[in-house]
């Protein structure tokens, strides 16, 4: 076999990161915009000792779980790779992907349950990130999500998996950017004003939250023009914040906001309880999956603890500890970012909660502190990044929980990792309960029940 090959392939199944998994004898053949059980012509886009990766010529017979994407851009926009896939088998692919990762890198047949799916599958994603460029002869603003393993842009107008006012929003930011001439980054010169234009919209209050990401140490005149404008123009928008990243990097974010009209925070509501959430604060983008995710962690403890005393390790703007607050006796949040520790701080008062604490500083810091204070709680929470948990962290989570361990993942691959190096700090799995979070990528939340061991 090698590259060019037009080969038939029969495609058995999904794997992480969104490919169709076929094969040629003993050669594992990846296929991106594949669908489970079909059987398809492909060409070899590349070949290796240990697989290879094709593309699809013509589908020969389609699977039945193929459906026609409910977007026009689905073909180019690196956003939703599973359009093609119904969701009911989206789920099962899922569930299939967290299994097979977890057996194959943990050695152990975890009990994994049937993934909780998204109460929405459309209009669900509650937080965009768009990268501008713009156009050469008109300096129009373009705006929206790169194709996929590329920084070509695609400028969307409409996108069906986030609220409506974002694309009525964005359009508006295309035509006042001329006016205010507001240029676009250019990443290649390291020239232009606006990187980045994220939204953060409210499913409860059903309003707007702006951050423009320029290219300066200082609010520029014509972006406090644009702001402004943008303002009066939506009564939806509740504020407009500027972060400023003049580093020549990939880093969309840099290290300090500023508001410019407005207020630098918005609300949102899961469940009965009430948050605060800054400009640059960490909260999931779905939160009806993110309240689907709690209320897992809740009958996971109530289930097993009654009054528990709670760390929360990684905590952001208090999202399991406000959650958990009435069935805790006690609660701890530990988190590093100082705008999420003030929203975390205003969400305690603003949900009348007097049995908290809440720690600022790095989390292997701070929970080496409470281990040398000789502090214990019945459950403890983790919810790090991708990359999950350092062997360090692990052993001091380990060694502050007196009962139980609720370790929150979007990585099942760092997630295996992780619960392996769990069982040799005396913790066993109990089970792991996918939840749906982003619909039609293979991205899926993992929320692990870690129980000691009583020997």
């Amino acid at each position: 076999m090698q590259k060019g090959d037009k080969v038939e392939l029969f495609v058995e199944k999904l794997v992480f990161e969104g490919a169709g998994l076929a094969r040629i004898g003993d050669l594992t053949v990846f296929v991106e915009g594949a669908a489970p059980q079909e059987k398809i012509l492909a060409q070899l886009v590349s070949v290796n000792k240990n697989f290879a990766k094709a593309k699809i010529l013509e589908i020969k017979e389609p699977s039945k779980y193929r459906i026609k994407p409910f977007c026009a851009l689905s073909s180019v926009c690196g956003g939703c790779s599973w359009q093609h896939i119904d969701y009911n088998e989206q789920l099962k692919q899922k569930k299939l992907i967290v299994e097979e990762t977890l057996r194959k890198i943990s050695g152990v047949n975890y009990e994994v349950r049937d993934v909780i799916p998204s109460p929405q599958t459309l209009e669900y994603r509650h937080k965009v990130q768009y990268p501008v460029s713009q156009t050469k002869v008109s300096k129009r603003l373009l705006a929206g999500y790169y194709k996929k393993n590329t920084h070509e842009l695609v400028n969307i107008k409409h996108c069906p998996i986030q609220p409506p006012i974002i694309d009525d929003i964005m359009e508006f930011i295309r035509e006042k950017a001329i006016q205010f001439n507001v240029s676009a980054y250019d990443e290649k010169k390291h020239k232009g004003q606006l990187r980045h234009i994220i939204f953060r919209h409210s499913m409860s209050e059903e309003n707007v939250l702006i951050t423009f990401v320029i290219n300066d140490t200082k609010t520029t005149k014509n972006i406090k023009q644009l702001a402004k404008n943008v303002f009066e123009h939506f009564e939806q928008i509740i504020g407009c914040t500027v972060n400023f990243n003049n580093k020549k990097t990939n880093v969309i974010l840099g290290s300090k906001y500023e508001t410019i009209i407005g207020q630098g925070f918005f609300r949102e509501k899961l469940g009965d309880k009430i948050y605060q959430i800054s400009a640059g604060s960490f909260f999931q983008v779905n939160p009806a999956s993110a309240e689907n995710i709690l209320n897992v962690a809740k009958s996971m403890i109530t289930d097993e603890i009654s009054y528990p005393d709670i760390l929360d390790g990684y905590s952001g703007v208090g999202s399991f500890g406000i959650f958990l607050g009435d069935i805790a006796r006690s609660v701890t949040c530990v988190e590093d970012f100082p705008p999420a520790t003030a929203d975390a701080i205003e969400n305690v008062r603003l949900n009348n909660y007097s049995n908290f604490e809440i720690l600022t500083g790095d989390a292997k810091i701070q929970l080496e502190n409470l281990l040398k204070a000789q502090k214990k709680f019945d459950v403890v929470i983790v919810d790090p990044p991708r990359k999950g948990l350092a062997s360090e962290a692990i052993k001091t989570a380990a060694q502050l929980s007196k009962k139980i361990i609720i370790y929150v993942s979007c990585n099942p691959t760092t997630l295996a990792r992780d619960l392996k190096l769990f069982k040799t700090e005396g913790f066993e799995v109990s089970y792991v309960q996918p939840v749906d979070m982003f619909c039609h990528t293979y991205h899926i939340e993992n929320v692990a029940l870690l129980k000691k061991c009583k020997s």
